[in-house]
């Protein structure tokens, strides 16, 4: 047994993973189903480092938010004495590479998606990980609320995809500079006088976002805001008219949605749109997927005045609010030889079926017939292709459906045509 253990807050993905996430079949699955739906809506994928200079996350994320306040990035100096930092989240990147790689030049609006790590130096819990991979995308150039329809019915599509169940999103609207000038100041006055009963990051909080104040878990802070004043009360017509046509879009595309006044997400770039997607498998923790719209954030950094709008969705969570855990099978055909000299026919049997796009695969433990048909068992085969002296001297194979027991002798002394053709259907 060795004394070295994986990092605290992180997991492996291995053969035979007992929890969700830990199944490299089910990842697959989860990101096959979400490449296919990029590709129906249009996305083209993007690709940033893991690592970039820290002070681009804590000026996106904002004095406020968790990621600087409870100091959950994971940095370091490089030898340039640059802080760095393992990106914590996916949009400042996509939003650093559109500017610096000039894409606002191109037709508007660029969609992106990316799949990747994710780090975060917090408490672990069920599904949360200091390492966690994320499925996001970016929306960017456009203001158009339809757009956030799309996003939103986008990260919806995803989860029913992959079986996650029970699943509603949660909308507000943030507003913009107009109804930010009219509502904090007297959010802010609300709290002030219920300084005493509110938790110290709400506290920390007032002067710099007190929006923020409404993601607190504290049971104090939370009976302050249930009298507190309600953003909806203060938006302005433009973002009424924002939050009407995205109401409207939803509805039309039938996305089981509810109204949270008090949804603000954690970061600070957030303007309009806000959202969570949440499954009722998880229990308490029970956001899958979530996101916003930017409208400030991409000029912010030294691009054009235009909007963007993402998502990001941890996969760990998918797979934990996934209706069912179990992928397809992951192997068409297993080879059961029960002779030495079969084994080279097989091999080459085995190289024609991969080049037809069917995964197949044989023994190579040396195992006896019985414990090749386990090892078939174990592999998820639909079909296992039995070649013994008897199959050889006739120039044929038997070929049995894993799942009733039928069996079907094919020729193969001419090629693997007649077996290709018994796998596929």
């Amino acid at each position: 047994m060795t004394d070295y253990r994986g990092p605290r807050g992180t997991y492996d993905v291995f053969p035979g993973g007992g929890e969700p996430q830990e199944r490299p079949e089910l990842w697959t699955f989860v990101e096959d189903r979400a490449r296919e739906l990029f590709g129906l809506y249009n996305y083209s994928e993007v690709s940033t480092p893991v690592f970039e200079e820290a002070r681009l996350f804590a000026r996106t994320a904002g004095e406020g938010s968790d990621i600087v306040v409870q100091k959950e990035m994971f940095t370091f100096l490089d030898k340039g004495e640059r802080e760095m930092a393992l990106r914590p989240e996916g949009t400042p990147g996509a939003v650093r590479a559109y500017i610096e790689h000039n894409l606002y030049r191109l037709a508007q609006p660029v969609k992106l998606f990316y799949i990747g790590p994710m780090f975060r130096q917090e408490r672990q819990q069920r599904g949360r990980y200091r390492q966690h991979t994320q499925i996001g995308v970016e929306a960017l150039g456009t203001s158009d609320p339809l757009v956030d329809v799309e996003v939103i019915s986008l990260l919806y599509a995803i989860h029913q995809a992959v079986g996650v169940k029970d699943e509603v999103v949660y909308v507000n609207n943030l507003g913009d500079m107009e109804t930010r000038q009219a509502y904090v100041p007297e959010l802010r006055a609300y709290l002030e006088r219920h300084r005493g009963e509110l938790d110290p990051d709400s506290v920390s909080r007032m002067d710099t976002n007190p929006l923020r104040t409404f993601d607190s878990k504290h049971e104090g802070t939370q009976a302050v805001l249930v009298e507190a004043p309600k953003i909806s009360d203060y938006l302005s017509e433009e973002a009424s008219v924002h939050l009407k046509a995205v109401r409207g879009g939803l509805e039309a595309l039938g996305i089981p949605y509810e109204i949270d006044d008090g949804l603000v997400r954690g970061l600070d770039y957030y303007t309009m749109t806000v959202f969570e997607a949440k499954s009722g498998a998880l229990g308490a923790q029970d956001t899958v997927g979530a996101g916003g719209r930017y409208n400030g954030l991409i000029s912010d950094l030294g691009g054009p005045d235009v909007g963007g709008i993402g998502f990001g969705s941890g996969v760990e969570r998918m797979l934990l609010a996934a209706a069912s855990q179990e992928a397809l099978a992951s192997l068409d055909v297993f080879f059961v030889t029960l002779a030495p000299e079969a084994r080279i026919p097989a091999m080459k049997l085995v190289g024609a079926l991969r080049e037809e796009g069917i995964s197949a695969d044989l023994d190579y433990g040396g195992r006896g017939m019985r414990a090749q048909f386990k090892q078939a068992d174990r592999t998820g085969a639909s079909y296992a292709v039995i070649l013994g002296e008897d199959e050889l001297a006739r120039g044929d194979c038997t070929v049995r459906d894993m799942a009733s027991g039928e069996e079907l002798v094919v020729p193969v002394a001419d090629g693997a045509k007649d077996l290709i053709w018994a796998v596929s259907g």
